[in-house]
């Protein structure tokens, strides 16, 4: 395969695109719905179409938890650092990694659950991913808007408890779901470059791309009107400069997950 350079206007190749194409080229994250519920058969479908995305070795290492609850999504809200859009989207997914099921399969044949590894806990990480994802591109086809939200990490034992969530199951993200009331400028991402390699991992060209890439945001903002001159590499300078979380780890030990 021969190397392709990075188009500023993030276009695909003319004639080669499909509906998934186009959903993912054109998606940006909404914050901000309208107060139209979602139907329960339009939250099935994308539902049950998207729990067939790629699970390793069948585990299915995922549960979904589906909030409507005006005054759960309030406290979720708060947990998650006080995004206001978690309260207000019609529905709030948790996308949990679960090995509750695996451990009771163990008990049903009388084995030893020894799932407590770090494999294990990538494994229902990646799973729960796979399934966000695949929520994300049905629901965006469909017309609906979701953004992520890493904050439900920041208190996942409150949020367990909350939600009753079994021992060896924990919150990996949250995703808002609605219609959105609008959609924001589609933020650029990073030049082709500096996360697409041939053949082997190229790094002499990394201090160039993200030198672009400061550029190319920065001229983002400018049309967004936001005011924000930050740029990418001194934002994350500053969010690598100190630790995330820290106490994440003992929180999942805390729900049964003591990953070794």
């Amino acid at each position: 395969m021969s190397a392709f350079s990075f188009d500023p206007a993030n276009q695909v190749t003319a004639g080669l695109t499909s509906e998934t194409v186009e959903t993912l080229q054109s998606r940006s994250s909404v914050r901000s719905f309208l107060s139209r519920p979602i139907s329960d058969d339009l939250l099935a479908t994308i539902l049950r179409a998207s729990c067939h995305a790629p699970t390793s070795s069948n585990i299915q290492a995922y549960s979904i938890i589906v909030v409507r609850d005006a005054a759960t999504k309030r406290e979720l809200a708060e947990l998650a650092g006080k995004q206001a859009h978690v309260a207000a989207a019609p529905v709030f997914l948790l996308i949990c990694g679960d090995l509750s099921r695996a451990e009771r399969a163990c008990r049903i044949h009388g084995r030893e659950f020894v799932g407590n590894t770090f494999e294990m806990g990538l494994v229902a990480a990646v799973d729960a991913s796979l399934v966000g994802m695949s929520i994300m591109v049905c629901a965006e086809s469909l017309g609906l808007g979701c953004v992520m939200i890493g904050g439900v990490r920041n208190h996942p034992v409150q949020i367990a408890h909350l939600l009753h969530l079994p021992p060896r199951a924990f919150a990996v993200f949250g995703m808002c779901l609605g219609w959105p009331a609008e959609r924001p400028l589609q933020k650029p991402r990073m030049p082709d470059g500096s996360v697409i390699h041939f053949e082997c991992y190229d790094t002499a060209k990394t201090d160039r791309v993200l030198a672009e890439y400061d550029q190319i945001l920065n001229e983002y903002y400018k049309q967004r009107g936001s005011g924000d001159s930050e740029s990418w590499t001194e934002r994350i300078s500053k969010e690598f400069s100190r630790p995330r979380r820290p106490d994440l780890r003992a929180n999942l030990e805390a729900l049964g997950l003591p990953f070794e």
